[in-house]
């Protein structure tokens, strides 16, 4: 019997481990290539066209975000940088369009990066909040609490909300003690944000919240004496559902809430439709394994004062260079909750699942004309099957596949290393996996 590596010899065919090596050496090519990118930046809430003059940074993100170098786009909106550092490591490509930062992500491999802007709004009907996200999670005498907003701006024409002073207003429970804030926009990189204090546990940031899916990060500890607490919290915008999470070896209880079944292993309880202005007690209890200590590797983030989103926040500011979102759309939370904020992903990303029939029992034998006409129905020959692509489009998609997922491995595991997640030894064995899937790609 033939070989794939053998049928593909036809004219127009080239053998498939040609064909993957070939992939791979442009990739590797591609990756080698660094020094250069460039780009167009559009104006989004202009119908994308193309923005003149915008000023663009080039931003190094390992060992503290700093500006490598800068320039303006021309009159058809394209912007070009050489700098050597490009493909070394993860980047950043910054617009700067009215006082507001826009950011795209450089990975290592891409030369090309297009950056859209908007216009600035200061209207608070941009955006509203589908899901507010709570989880708890215990660690000795100290409750760990992870608060997700998930914010979409649906204006129209398309605009990003924002305002210098503050757009966005949280309040913490009393006795509670802020640890961090960070938020994400459409291309799902987590900036770290400092905060506006306004007394009384009410905190403000400034964020560009452009067209499309952001998000809020909150993490902040309350006293956890006797394994209980009791936390109120208050409502600031209006949430067309709150969802609270809890490890299932704990009680929580709070008005309005019902069980909703659970996710990766933890309980969760839902609540529709939370009116700004409103609060609510929840009741907590139990016990818990602590989560895996993440602080060191978030404080190993970069520190150096920036300037995000169009406010200088100072040295509080800073970027996660892990992505928020990748490979299984675990998203990370800071402080030591990354493990169970993985539970928000499948909450708030899950798509309801349709109910799948059981097969009926078979019918009792029918008489008469009914039975010849089930006989006949019986009898008839299966529907055709849907077409199969031919093997060589199969292959090529699989492989095509195959090489973007490794490409993305390889990123996050280097985003990893560098911002201090992951320990030299995980590195190690995680590197080998990727090494040998590419072993097995090359081999065919």
């Amino acid at each position: 019997m033939k070989t794939w590596d053998n049928r593909m010899q036809g004219p127009g065919m080239i053998p498939l481990r040609l064909f993957l090596i070939a992939a791979l050496l442009l990739l590797v090519s591609v990756a080698a290539q660094g020094g250069t990118v460039s780009g167009i930046v559009h104006n989004g809430t202009n119908s994308d066209k193309a923005a003149a003059g915008v000023d663009v940074l080039l931003i190094q993100l390992q060992g503290g975000m700093s500006v490598v170098a800068n320039t303006k786009t021309d009159a058809e909106g394209r912007y070009h940088f050489d700098y050597p550092g490009i493909g070394q490591g993860p980047m950043l490509i910054r617009a700067v369009y009215r006082g507001v930062f826009f950011h795209q992500p450089l990975t290592p491999g891409t030369s090309t990066v297009d950056v859209t802007v908007y216009e600035p709004t200061t209207n608070p009907a941009a955006i509203q909040v589908p899901l507010r996200l709570l989880v708890f999670q215990p660690n000795g005498d100290k409750l760990m609490v992870g608060e997700d907003y998930s914010i979409q701006n649906n204006s129209n024409p398309p605009a990003a909300y924002f305002k210098q002073d503050g757009n966005f207003e949280f309040t913490i429970p009393q006795g509670a003690e802020l640890d961090q804030v960070s938020t994400f926009g459409p291309s799902g990189m987590p900036v770290r944000q400092g905060t506006i204090d306004k007394g009384k546990g009410r905190y403000a940031i400034s964020y560009a919240f452009q067209p499309g899916q952001n998000g809020v990060r909150i993490s902040y500890i309350v006293p956890y004496t006797g394994n209980q607490a009791q936390i109120r919290e208050s409502s600031t915008y209006d949430a067309q559902r709150a969802l609270l999470v809890i490890p299932p070896t704990m009680q929580v209880a709070s008005a309005g809430f019902n069980a909703a079944g659970t996710e990766q292993g933890f309980n969760v309880f839902s609540k529709e439709n939370i009116k700004a202005g409103t609060g609510f007690d929840v009741m907590i209890s139990g016990t818990a394994p602590p989560p895996a200590d993440d602080s060191a590797a978030s404080s190993s983030s970069a520190n150096a004062p920036d300037e995000v989103n169009g406010r200088d926040s100072g040295p509080q500011t800073t970027i996660e260079t892990l992505p928020a979102r990748i490979g299984d759309e675990r998203w990370i939370l800071l402080g030591g909750l990354a493990a169970i904020f993985a539970v928000g992903v499948g909450l708030l990303l899950r798509q309801p699942v349709p109910q799948v029939a059981a097969a009926p029992a078979p019918p009792a034998a029918p008489k008469g004309r009914k039975a010849q006409r089930a006989a006949q129905e019986r009898s008839a020959p299966p529907a055709a099957p849907a077409p199969v692509p031919p093997p060589f489009e199969r292959v090529a998609q699989e492989v095509n596949s195959n090489l973007d997922s490794l490409k993305d491995t390889l990123l996050r595991l280097e985003l990893r290393r560098q911002a201090g997640t992951i320990t030299d030894a995980e590195y190690a064995v995680e590197r080998g996996r990727a090494e040998q899937v590419l072993r097995d790609l090359v081999q065919g």
